[in-house]
């Protein structure tokens, strides 16, 4: 519950710090003022602040209970208080300023004629929500988990099974209303129904686990957008979860925000070491997990699952892609910061060291893509293709579009029926007999997907097998961020 607003006294009342050069400039001036105006002075770091001025005149506000209640931005501020309101304010150091407000003429001789003030303590960015909580209560609407005095946060949230089986950070109420600063949209807004459960999630439960898994508060607009996406029939979550093929949503984030977020687009750009791409990934899973009740053994029942079931997100390398980015493939304009999900499994790496024309890493490609999820099996799931820079300046310099690329590749992928039946190559894996005269596409039309990332040295680009696609599976979703 909010508190009730502390009364200031009446008179001139002063607002300072101790660690505001400012502020130690105008003490001399408060010890002037002390004996000539009914003069209060709150001090927010150091109740001994300013030496100058009598204890009885000198209240302490190290609490900032005074400052934020009474919205000071800045110190020093002179505040004139009559009949129990505030009448006026002044902000920083101006001689003239100061004898006008105060009524009293030769302030502070020998001093320089004007200071700007310090930032206050009450407005720090770093306790901004740690205050609201405490002055004004908390807004948020989830429940309150009590733990017990010896309990450890960390243990307690994992023993709940409210973790991806690494520690997450405990979401208190300040880092849940820090991570809300992050988004203009309304806390108690239902961002979508999360399967399996069909659970409605806010956006406030949203930034609970943005909280949790380690995100900053300008990441949540992304991981908002990610469940957005992945909640659509289109995407089918519940199937990637349901299905016992090792498949997650995989997020891929094209955009300006790609570089305002420091996301990593170069070497190992796939891997560890970058806070958003990791966290964004993980936020999403534990919403999954957290709010619609998609865990691991129950409604998930992958074999074998893949590590990036855990969080798996990479931005795209637009400046390094001789093509237009992913985004633009779905009717985004380049240059739109959106994110898009796509349901896929682990990353296989495509290693070709010596060709240095179009059509022969076309072929290798097609050798590789040939082998997502067997080489017997096609016509039923997406792919994406990840370019490597080098790759794509081999690319570049022939003056291969991206259409060019994927049209060869869907030409050499067109598989005669008979090397696909079963018992074809020794291999009882396969398709019905029926098929053997037949000629099938390794992938369904337009399931084909291409992306460049990595390093600027190395001759390697990579695989990303999807899911069933179409409408008895997933379909690739791209969507805007919305702030």
């Amino acid at each position: 519950m909010a508190s009730e607003i502390p009364a200031l006294p009446g008179g001139v009342v002063a607002f300072v710090k101790r660690d505001c050069p400012t502020c130690e400039l105008v003490a001399p001036v408060l010890a002037e003022l002390a004996g000539r105006v009914a003069l209060t002075v709150y001090t927010q770091d150091d109740p001994s602040f300013p030496e100058t001025v009598e204890a009885a005149t000198r209240l302490d506000d190290t609490s900032l209970e005074m400052s934020w209640h009474h919205k000071i931005e800045s110190v020093p501020t002179l505040v004139r208080v009559e009949d129990g309101a505030e009448v006026e304010r002044l902000e920083g150091w101006n001689r003239g300023d100061w004898e006008t407000f105060t009524g009293v003429t030769g302030l502070g001789a020998g001093l320089p004629e004007w200071r700007p003030g310090c930032g206050s303590l009450s407005v720090d960015p770093d306790r901004e929500a740690e205050l609201q909580v405490r002055f004004a209560g908390s807004s948020l609407r989830s429940r309150r988990v009590e733990l017990a005095a010896l309990e450890d946060p960390y243990e307690a949230l994992d023993a709940r099974g409210w973790t991806d089986g690494l520690p997450v950070v405990p979401p208190t109420e300040e880092r849940v209303m820090a991570m809300l600063k992050g988004t203009t949209r309304a806390p108690e807004e239902i961002v979508a129904e999360v399967p399996p459960d069909l659970a409605p999630c806010s956006v406030e439960k949203v930034a609970i686990n943005a909280v949790m898994a380690g995100c900053k508060p300008e990441y949540l607009p992304l991981v908002l957008t990610a469940v957005e996406a992945v909640c659509t029939d289109r995407f089918n979550m519940h199937g990637v979860l349901a299905t016992t093929m090792g498949v997650g949503p995989v997020i891929i984030v094209n955009g300006p925000l790609r570089r305002a977020l420091g996301m990593n687009t170069g070497i190992n750009a796939l891997g560890q070491g970058n806070r958003a791409t990791e966290t964004i990934g993980r936020a999403l899973q534990l919403v999954v997990r957290n709010v619609g009740g998609g865990r691991p053994g129950e409604v998930d029942r992958a074999t074998i699952g893949n590590p990036g079931k855990l969080s798996f997100c990479f931005a795209e390398d637009e400046e390094a892609s001789p093509w237009t980015p992913l985004c633009a493939d779905f009717g985004f304009a380049p240059g739109t910061n959106t994110v898009t999900v796509f349901a896929g499994e682990g990353v296989r790496d495509v290693l070709d060291q010596l060709s240095r024309e179009p059509e022969s890493l076309c072929r290798s490609y097609a050798e590789c893509l040939r082998t997502v999820h067997h080489p017997k099996i096609a016509g039923f799931s997406d792919a994406m293709l990840v370019v490597s820079p080098e790759h794509a300046r081999i690319f570049r310099e022939a003056g291969w579009s991206k259409d060019q690329l994927r049209s060869r590749l869907e030409e050499l992928l067109q598989i005669p029926g008979a090397e696909l039946v079963r018992g074809a190559r020794g291999i009882a894996e396969g398709f019905p007999e029926e098929f053997a005269d037949k000629t099938v596409p390794k992938f369904p039309p337009g399931g084909l997907h291409i992306v460049t990332l990595g390093g600027r040295a190395g001759l390697f680009s990579a695989i990303i097998g999807g899911w069933v696609s179409g409408d008895k599976g997933s379909q690739i979703i791209t969507m805007e961020v919305r702030s």
